[in-house]
């Protein structure tokens, strides 16, 4: 073979590939592009499945239900209010309860109560009767009733009433705070029982249940504002706030659209909290004479006036007694529930 075909075939043999390094370099393509597809598979997917976005009322609401002893305080709670609401009626809806308290009757085994757990049995007078033979179930549901519509005024109106003064207080700063922050200060000096018990006096020549809890809620606002106030001082210098504020939004709009907000959780449980503490100061008043007056009844007045009884007739101090506990007990746990849940330090819900 001559010199010139000896070197055309090296030079045929350096640019054709072997057989071997072209089945490497297809079988690598292969694999790459596999994986392409594979990743693009991915993609489309993770792309496909569906992501529950979880709001933050609905994390909010996953904890609160999570809470055993609010879950089991809002059970009660609205066990209580179905019962007292419905068993005596209130206003043009009649109850189920035929016993009227205002009609009295000759005592039945001695004013016993006639309640049996097992076999569970409500009898003539499940809770007895008092002295004049009064029907104490149908009694101890009508003072439950007001007790219940005070309360819920008073955390309705103290929180209306505080949450505004709060807000403005600590939005605008200046004289403005200054001005509101010293009455808040006067009002807390005062003992609350007794502006309480000057109120409730007012009261009752106005109009009653409605008025009372109305003039207690003007006088337990106090609490919420400064919480109010000092979530406000710290939200206004926010850069959302600051954003508003260089567009010309009014003050008004800033604080009950933007900023008020962000302070929902503290004034739910604030609200609820003092729902807790108006049971107990109106049943406070009650017994001093100076809540809810005769002909109206309330569960403080009940103990008040049946307290003599704790020897002979020990059930007509205990009834209202473990209701006014009972309905306390449960706000108190609904409120804890709502706090933890409100609470930011908490543990995120998993997805």
């Amino acid at each position: 073979m001559s010199t010139d075909d000896g070197l055309r075939s090296e030079s045929v043999s350096e640019e054709t590939p072997l057989p071997v390094e072209s089945e490497r370099i297809e079988s690598q393509m292969h694999r790459l592009i596999s994986a392409d597809t594979d990743v693009l598979g991915v993609e489309t997917a993770a792309a496909d499945i569906p992501v529950a976005a979880r709001s933050s009322a609905r994390t909010v609401m996953m904890r609160f239900f999570r809470h055993k002893a609010a879950m089991g305080g809002l059970i009660v709670l609205a066990f209580i209010v179905l019962l007292v609401f419905s068993s005596v009626g209130f206003g043009p809806f009649p109850g189920w309860w035929h016993q009227d308290y205002r009609v009295p009757q000759p005592l039945y085994q001695g004013g016993h109560p006639t309640l049996q757990l097992w076999p569970f049995s409500l009898g003539k007078h499940p809770f007895g009767q008092d002295d004049i033979g009064r029907d104490y179930f149908a009694l101890v549901m009508t003072g439950a009733q007001q007790s219940i519509i005070i309360a819920f005024l008073v955390g309705f109106i103290g929180s209306a009433v505080g949450t505004i003064i709060g807000a403005v207080a600590g939005y605008f700063r200046g004289w403005t705070e200054s001005v509101l922050m010293r009455l808040t200060d006067v009002v807390i000096t005062i003992p609350l029982v007794a502006i309480a018990a000057v109120v409730a006096s007012i009261a009752n020549d106005w109009g009653g249940v409605w008025a009372l809890g109305l003039f207690i809620g003007l006088v337990t606002w106090t609490g919420l504002a400064r919480i109010v106030r000092g979530e406000f001082l710290s939200l206004r210098e926010k850069e959302f706030v600051d954003a508003a504020r260089s567009i010309g939004v009014p003050s008004g709009r800033i604080i009950f659209r933007h900023i008020l907000p962000n302070t929902v959780g503290v004034i739910i449980v604030s609200a609820t909290l003092a729902m807790s503490a108006a049971i107990l100061l109106e049943s406070a008043l009650s017994f001093l004479g100076f809540g809810v007056q005769p002909p109206n009844t309330s569960l403080g007045q009940l103990i008040e006036a049946y307290r003599a009884a704790m020897g002979p007739r020990p059930w007509l101090f205990w009834w209202p007694g473990l209701f006014i506990v009972a309905i306390a007990l449960a706000i108190n746990f609904i409120g804890d529930g709502l706090r933890d849940a409100f609470d930011p330090r908490q543990n995120r819900q998993k997805a």
